[in-house]
This record gives structure tokens, C-alpha cells and sequence, in this order.
């Protein structure tokens, strides 16, 4: 939860870089990337960073083939269902696989929270899928006390890597005061600004309800920082146990080198022993390095680290295309990118 601020959300925007446009932000990686692309002669040298995934999983990867490269004990039960598949089907398909409310819904292939919703019952189910003419994953829910985002490396001529990066998400939520409707306490929180009338809609009929003073009320369950999720540097956590959880992990994972796990858990202590613990999704080369979105984070810092790992990412690719792994086309990328945002254009 972020505190209130007296000052104007326009500019609380633009003296915290958090709430700055992404290409904004990351204007001056596109400088060190295309140094980096020359350096490889090759505009594609991260697809070799990632040979398991399309891309090295910088769009278009399919979440539930990923999700099954991570071992079975680890990975919440998950089915696919393609776009075509009628509605009663998709009701016996849950009843199948014995799953119940709450549940996940997301893309197959998505990005940035997009379009992921939490499932209570059957008539929001129905409302969810109403224009949603793509791929579909079902996730159980995962009701654990924590979430944390984990940034993994390691070199292709090693056995072991590293965790450069930990962030640890705030659900978004607000606090009562015992005065102030719901609607005024909604409209009082830049995290929600952008998302004001999406939670005017889900909390209509409470609009007018007063929240007790210091009562919280829990409104986003997704983990995702443009749905308002708080990111909190938790690097502090790292140390040679939750490294050795992650290799252990990471190295039944083929092609397999640069990325953030997602995960909840349901203890620090369950954390550094691999246990009580679910990875709601694997990401790639496109992973951010989250931790810089810490609100007390200084935007110097949070350049150095994205242009550190973004070296680590060449690195990587440096060694892979050395042993053989070759860059994607150019080509073939642009006109699967002109696609991918074609089809995101037209159904969302």
C-alpha cells in the first residue's frame, strides 16, 4: 500500500521514475543494446541466450510449455485451452481436472499482467471468456503469504549461477479511515489512476461504504507492478541456500540461462529450502530486473543494474552462439513481432 501523497499525481509521476512510460524509461538501454548488437554483429544475439525458448522469451511464449520444462513438485496444476474450444467445454474441462473457485485465466502467450484475472465463480468465468478469442490458461489459485520475483543466471560452461535480482511484491491495497466512502479512498491512490474505473466497476456495490479506520482492504490479486503491485528490493534475502534451491532448479530446465521465476511461497524458511512453494510463471530474456521499481530505489542505481544485466544477457549468448547455437533471422523476428502486436491490437 503507498502512502498518500499532497502532491499532485502528475507530478509524483514524473519525479519517480516507477510510474514513467517503459519506453521512456528504457530510452537509453536501446543505445547499450544496439553496442552490444554490434559487438555480436547480430541485431538477434539474445535469441542464443535462451535456445529453449522462442526468442530467448522475449514475446511469444507459450506459458504452458514452459511451465512444463520446471519440475512437476514446483509448478501449480495448469491446463490449456485453445482458443477454439466452445464453453461447456471448458466447464467439463474444469470439472475434469477437479479444479475449484478461486482459479487463474490468463493468455497462453501474454505480457505485463495483461488480460490475467482471479475466477470466483461461473458467471465472471463466462464474462472473462466473452472476447477473449486466444489461447487460455487455467492456473489453480495459490493462496501462500508470499510472492517473489527471482532473477537467474548462469554461464553455459558452468554448473552453477546466480541470483542477481530479488523483488518481493505489495499487493495493492488501501486503508480506512474511518470517514472516507471507498470511491473517495479509490480515487486517493495513484496506483490506481490508470485503473480507477476497472475497480469502480469490480467494486460497484461497495462504492458508498466507509472502510473502518486502519482496516485494509486487499483489491488486486494479481502481482503485476502496472496492476498496482508495490515492488520491494529484497536482494537482501540472497545468499548461497536460495542459490542453491534455484540451480537445482534451473539446471533440469534445458536451454535454459537468463530469467526471473515467479513464484509464491509460504515462508522465507520454506523459500530457502525449495519447499511449500508454486512458480506461477518462468520468463525470459525479457524479464525486468524488478527490484529497481522499489520506490525508495534512485534512478542511477536502477540504470546501472538493467545495463548490468543486460552485459550478463550477452554474455550468455556470447558463449551459446560460440558452441554452436545460431541467432534467429531478423527477419523472421520482425514479421512474428509484427504479428504478435497485430493480433494483440485486434483482440484486446
Amino acid at each position: 500500500m503507498s502512502k498518500a501523497s499532497s502532491r499532485p499525481f502528475f507530478i509524483t509521476k514524473i519525479l519517480n521514475f516507477e510510474f514513467w512510460p517503459y519506453w521512456l524509461f528504457y530510452f537509453p538501454m536501446y543505445f547499450y543494446g544496439l553496442y552490444l548488437a554490434l559487438r555480436s554483429r547480430s541485431f538477434m544475439y539474445f535469441s542464443a541466450t535462451n535456445p529453449g525458448m522462442k526468442y530467448s522469451g522475449v514475446f511469444g511464449v507459450s506459458k504452458y510449455k514452459v511451465l512444463a520444462t520446471i519440475p512437476a513438485r514446483y509448478v501449480p496444476k495448469t491446463i490449456l485451452v485453445p482458443s477454439s474450444t466452445p464453453y461447456t467445454s471448458i466447464l467439463q474441462m474444469i470439472r475434469d481436472y477437479h479444479f475449484t473457485y478461486p482459479f487463474i485465466i490468463k493468455p497462453d502467450i501474454g505480457e505485463r499482467g495483461k488480460d490475467v484475472e482471479v475466477i470466483s465463480n461461473q458467471k465472471e468465468l463466462k464474462d472473462y471468456l466473452r472476447g477473449k478469442p486466444f489461447d487460455l490458461n487455467i492456473q489453480e489459485y495459490i493462496d501462500k503469504k508470499l510472492e517473489f520475483g527471482i532473477l537467474y543466471h548462469r554461464l553455459p560452461s558452468h554448473k552453477t549461477g546466480n541470483i542477481t535480482s530479488v523483488v518481493q511484491k505489495g499487493f495493492l491495497c488501501i486503508k480506512g479511515d474511518g470517514s472516507n466512502t471507498l470511491q473517495n479512498l479509490l480515487k486517493k491512490e495513484i496506483r490506481i489512476s490508470k485503473r480507477l474505473e476497472y475497480f469502480e466497476q469490480k467494486y460497484q456495490n461497495e462504492l458508498a461504504s466507509i472502510l473502518p479506520n486502519d482496516e485494509i482492504m486487499y483489491l488486486e490479486p494479481i502481482g503485476n507492478h502496472c496492476r498496482g503491485t508495490t515492488f520491494y528490493d529484497a536482494s537482501n534475502i540472497i545468499n548461497d541456500q536460495l542459490t542453491n534451491v534455484f540451480n537445482d532448479i534451473a539446471l533440469q530446465i534445458e536451454g535454459y540461462y537468463y530469467g526471473r521465476f515467479d513464484l509464491k511461497v509460504e515462508s522465507l524458511n520454506d523459500l530457502y529450502h525449495g519447499r511449500n512453494m508454486k512458480i506461477i510463471e518462468l520468463n525470459g530474456v525479457s524479464s525486468e530486473v524488478a527490484h529497481i521499481y522499489d520506490p525508495n530505489y534512485k534512478l542511477l542505481r536502477a540504470y546501472r543494474d538493467v545495463f548490468k544485466h543486460m552485459k550478463y544477457i550477452y554474455d550468455i549468448a556470447k558463449i551459446n552462439h560460440a558452441n554452436g547455437i545460431k541467432y534467429d533471422a531478423l527477419r523472421t523476428f520482425l514479421a512474428d513481432l509484427q504479428n504478435h502486436i497485430k493480433n494483440r491490437s485486434a483482440f484486446r
